[in-house]
């Protein structure tokens, strides 16, 4: 059995947006930083929405982070006095990310991602689902849906006030304007050859 202080292990934050991944990462980089264990927190550059140098929750709650654009900064900044890596809206790296992650887990660090399992569409981030079957600890939260009140496993994604459409760009950068929590039943997704 793993230790989750004492040998390296992944672990994976994830569920759909407005699910509380973020409150949920910072809390548990929180008890590291408590029981006085060095914690490197990172995000991507592409990430701008609340703060570009931290990492914040859509409730306003925030930690600063290190900001990178290849997944390979990050093993710039690690020595051993690092216990903890913990990476923020993992889905949006390359799959060179996978590889990283391993290798730090691999050297006894301890690695919390947090990211979207699901995009827009319904679909899994490639690279979520490979960092799915390689961690030892899964976190899947949900959030409620906005048409129902059921629980929302799914990202609907708004654009002008209505539902996006299947071939548009997979990243858009957004929060409550763009976005809302949706169940199975209510997400919805505009096919190509559907009249709009």
């Amino acid at each position: 059995m793993y230790s989750r202080y004492n040998e390296g292990w992944i672990e994976v934050i994830t569920g759909c947006m407005f699910a509380g991944k973020t409150e949920e990462f910072m809390r548990r980089i929180n008890r590291l930083q408590y029981a006085k264990r060095k914690v490197l927190v990172f995000k991507p550059k592409v990430d701008i929405r609340y703060d570009a140098k931290k990492v914040v929750s859509h409730k306003g709650v925030s930690i600063t982070a290190i900001v990178i654009n290849d997944p390979l900064e990050i093993l710039k900044h690690i020595n051993e006095n690092v216990a903890a890596v913990a990476i923020d809206e993992v889905q949006f790296f390359n799959p060179t990310i996978i590889e990283v992650i391993k290798q730090l887990a691999d050297i006894n660090k301890q690695v919390i991602v947090a990211g979207l399992d699901q995009d827009f569409r319904g679909e899994p981030f490639s690279v979520m689902k490979e960092l799915l079957a390689l961690a030892e600890f899964v976190t899947k939260l949900d959030a409620v849906c906005v048409e129902c009140g059921q629980a929302a496993t799914r990202t609907q994604r708004i654009i002008n006030g209505k539902e996006a459409k299947y071939d548009d760009e997979i990243i858009l950068i957004g929060a409550q304007e763009q976005y809302e929590a949706r169940c199975r039943i209510h997400h919805r997704v505009i096919k190509s050859n559907q009249n709009k």
